[in-house]
Order: C-alpha cells, then sequence, then structure tokens
C-alpha cells in the first residue's frame, strides 16, 4: 500500500474536525461523542459497519465493544491488526438506545463516508452487516444472500471491490454465522491480491463467489454494541 498524501492526510483530519462538530441531524443532541472513524489511512482494505454502539459513543472509536474484540480476532487470523485497516460506519453518531438508522440520518452522514473513500482509497472494502451493505451496495438485497461475494463498483470516482460480510455482533449470538464469517473472512487476502491497483477498475470476477446463504436464511444482528450486553429477544435486536 502506497503512504497517503500529505494533503490527503490533512483533509482527512479536517474530515474528521467536521464530524465531531457535526449537527447536521438530531442525534448531535443525544450522543456523548461523535464516532469519525479510525485506522491506516493509506490501508488498501476498510471497514464499514452500521453506527457507533454505547462503548463506541463513550469513546468516540469504532468497534470498541465484544464486537470489536471479535473483528480483531478475524483480523489476527489473516496476519492483520485494526492498526492495519481503516474502520468506519454508516452513522457517525449512536441512535437513542440503539435504534435502527433513519434515512434522514443516513443522508446526512453519507457525504462523510463517501469523503472518506474518497481520501483513503481502499482496494476492498468490507460491509459489515444489512444498513451498511444496502447503502453502498445501492441493493435491497439482505446480507444473507450476498455475504462473501466481491463486487467491483465505483464509489467517489474510485474503483474498488466491495465484500459484504456478517455483522461481528450477529455471529457472537449465532455459531453458524460465526463460521460462515470466519470463512468469508479468510477469503479476504485472495481478495486483495486480485484487488486492481487503485487507479484501476476492479475486474468483476476475479475471485469465485461464495456460495450465497451459506448460513442460511437466519436473521442478523447488525449493530455492533447489540452484542455488549446480555442476550436479548431477537425482536428486541434489531434482526432481519
Amino acid at each position: 500500500m502506497a503512504p497517503a498524501a500529505d494533503d490527503d492526510l490533512v483533509a482527512l483530519a479536517a474530515l474528521r474536525a467536521e464530524v465531531e462538530a457535526c449537527t447536521l441531524c438530531e442525534l448531535h443532541v443525544t450522543r456523548a461523542r461523535a464516532v469519525p472513524g479510525d485506522g491506516d489511512p493509506s490501508s488498501d482494505l476498510m471497514f464499514v459497519g452500521e453506527a457507533p454502539g454505547y462503548h463506541e459513543d463513550q469513546q468516540g472509536r469504532p468497534f470498541v465493544g465484544q464486537a470489536g474484540k471479535l473483528l480483531e480476532q478475524l483480523l489476527a487470523s489473516i496476519g492483520l491488526t485494526r492498526e492495519q485497516v481503516f474502520i468506519a460506519n454508516v452513522l457517525k453518531s449512536r441512535p437513542p438506545n440503539n435504534r435502527d438508522p433513519r434515512p434522514e440520518e443516513i443522508a446526512a452522514c453519507q457525504p462523510y463516508l463517501w469523503r472518506q473513500i474518497e481520501l483513503i482509497k481502499p482496494k476492498v472494502i468490507c460491509t459489515l452487516g444489512n444498513h451498511a451493505t444496502k447503502l453502498l451496495t445501492g441493493d435491497p438485497a439482505g446480507i444473507t444472500r450476498v455475504h462473501g461475494r466481491p463486487q467491483a463498483t465505483v464509489i467517489s470516482g474510485h474503483s474498488l471491490y466491495l465484500y459484504p460480510i456478517f455483522h461481528p455482533a450477529a455471529a457472537l449470538y449465532t455459531p453458524a454465522m460465526l463460521t460462515t464469517l470466519k470463512e468469508d473472512f479468510l477469503r479476504l487476502p485472495e481478495l486483495l491480491t486480485h484487488a486492481a491497483p487503485k487507479d484501476e477498475a476492479p475486474p468483476a470476477h476475479a475471485v469465485p463467489a461464495a456460495p450465497a446463504g451459506a448460513a442460511g436464511d437466519a436473521p442478523e444482528v447488525t449493530r455492533a454494541e447489540a452484542a455488549d450486553g446480555p442476550p436479548a429477544k431477537p425482536e428486541q435486536l434489531g434482526l432481519f
């Protein structure tokens, strides 16, 4: 991976400050801290989740609860640390009571995410769960049907692969999803190897796709914070 240009680093720092002071939606009233995202701005690999949870809201960092610990374990399984990737969310502020993001909140935050992608220029973006996958793919298909299937696309003028996978929080509650998540994760090094240079369009079918629904059409927890408390009934976890 090439180091980020100085201008891009300055722009990312300015974007972070803008997110931290953002008042574009009502979430700024209830949040403790905004969570812009963090990691290596030169990384070829970026992760995008749904929204901050309780611990993320308190610390101002993404994926610092139980789901984050699992994500770090999964990264270790392919020889990476969280410091070597960039991690962000669709929403930069925590929704009250961990409810689902609302359309107007997603619309307010989307330009921030698109700008991050423009500046970081990842080769691969792993979308974690339903909300991130549906936003970045522009497809309403649920994560159980598209996980593990690389999709060549262009975002902010930048060619990359989208690689939808289950949210780590879902796997903490569903053993079958954990198995599938681990299998999908192990294909990331191959995908990164096949991914095109940052100024070229990636081939659409360079990497064979994993079978759809390998974990079945089970519902999925999509919020990181759902894994930080005691198990709840499915309808209390915002399952799909």
